[in-house]
């Protein structure tokens, strides 16, 4: 009995110390893919050089898809134009990190978790589309009809209303003040609408796509700390047998870079080496079964063997590096910030945590209890392979 309330204790816990940063995280998102247009990205990678490449790890780094939702986007890109060096770096970049995963880390992994994380993730997406550019001859496409649809995103931002703005003058009137106050009353509307679309998809489709794995991510977690001892990972050691185990768990894994990081703080908890857990965090959110698959139909066999080398190897190469950074700069005390948890120097700082954490379980509630609805519903028209 003592173990079931230690166990809900620490999920709470880390509920907790999660919950502000994942909200602004997914705000942040929000905002971006309100901001940000799909025709932006085609324009930055329709060809193989270096610049493109780079713009595709550095456009695809801070953009709010998961694992599940980048391969549409990705097949999408590619069918319009983009290389092979700029999707696979796009398909490397994007799931690795992400705004909201990168606030997630800070409260959970600490500082230097949130900045290596993204730094890794864009370095090594560079270097799997360069091994692409090099070693993957790129074939003419064939452009085909069909579009890519989001698996992940079932559901779309609601769509502003068409404006109806009411006049203040009839139509032969002239007045300029009316004209400025009609389009005073346009732009207001345009920006409530805009916020609109913001909070619904923050709240609505980008939640969806990481309630599940979030939430099971955190149950992991306190799993670990409750029950998992200490040595029981260590045993691996902190050299490469450790890393490649971490890889071998995370390339087949369906988990976005958000969700992995409660799984990351169990297995810091449990000894495993900083370095050994950065494995995980890049390889896990980078690949998949569906991911592999479509990375094999829409450019082949040797494309799929080099995105996986590389995604394999960086990771490597970035545990190697974390860890001799941690211990040759002594940064352990930048590392797990979730040890820390619930020590936020105050009443206002635990109330902005504690109220953070009640909003952010209203919003699961409410959309799991949308989802469950929807499973039972005798309407239902779209599939849904991530939830």
């Amino acid at each position: 009995m003592n173990d079931i309330v230690l166990l809900l204790e620490n999920f709470l816990g880390l509920f907790i110390e999660s919950a502000p940063w994942l909200l602004l995280g997914l705000l942040i998102a929000g905002i971006m893919h309100e901001l940000v247009p799909v025709s932006l990205l085609q324009r930055h990678m329709g060809n193989a050089s270096l610049s493109a490449i780079v713009k595709s790890a550095v456009i695809g780094a801070p953009l709010p898809l998961c694992s599940c939702g980048v391969i549409p986007a990705a097949v999408g890109l590619r069918r319009s134009g983009a290389s092979k060096p700029a999707t696979v770096s796009f398909l490397v970049s994007t799931p690795e990190t992400g705004v909201d995963s990168v606030s997630v880390s800070y409260a959970l992994l600490g500082p230097l978790f949130a900045i290596v994380r993204p730094i890794a993730a864009i370095i090594s997406a560079i270097y799997a589309g360069i091994l692409v550019r090099l070693f993957a001859r790129e074939a003419s496409q064939s452009p085909r009809n069909t579009v890519a649809t989001a698996c992940c995103s079932h559901k779309t931002a609601p769509k502003p209303e068409p404006e109806t703005v009411s006049s203040c003058c009839d139509s032969k009137a002239t007045s300029s003040s009316c004209d400025t106050q009609a389009g005073t009353q346009k732009a207001v509307s345009a920006q409530r609408s805009k916020l609109r679309n913001v909070l619904a998809y923050a709240s609505g489709n980008l939640l969806d796509d990481i309630i599940i794995w979030l939430l099971i991510g955190l149950a992991l977690a306190a799993v670990i700390q409750t029950w998992v001892p200490t040595d029981f990972l260590t045993r691996w050691g902190d050299g490469l047998v450790a890393m490649l185990v971490m890889a071998v768990i995370g390339i087949p894994m369906y988990i976005c870079a958000t969700a992995s990081t409660p799984l990351a703080v169990g297995f810091l908890a449990a000894g495993l080496s900083p370095g050994a857990v950065l494995v995980f965090l890049m390889a896990g959110p980078a690949t998949n079964i569906s991911t592999m698959g479509m990375i094999m139909q829409e450019m082949g066999k040797r494309t799929l063997s080099l995105y996986l080398f590389a995604v394999v190897s960086a990771s490597i190469v970035a545990g190697y590096g974390l860890n001799a950074l941690v211990t040759g700069w002594d940064l352990s005390t930048y590392i797990s910030g979730a040890a820390q948890a619930h020590q936020h120097g105050g009443g206002i700082m635990q109330a902005i945590y504690s109220t953070s954490a009640v909003v952010l379980g209203a919003l699961i509630i409410r959309n799991v209890w949308r989802l469950i609805a929807e499973k039972l519903s005798p309407v239902n028209t779209h599939s849904d392979c991530c939830h």
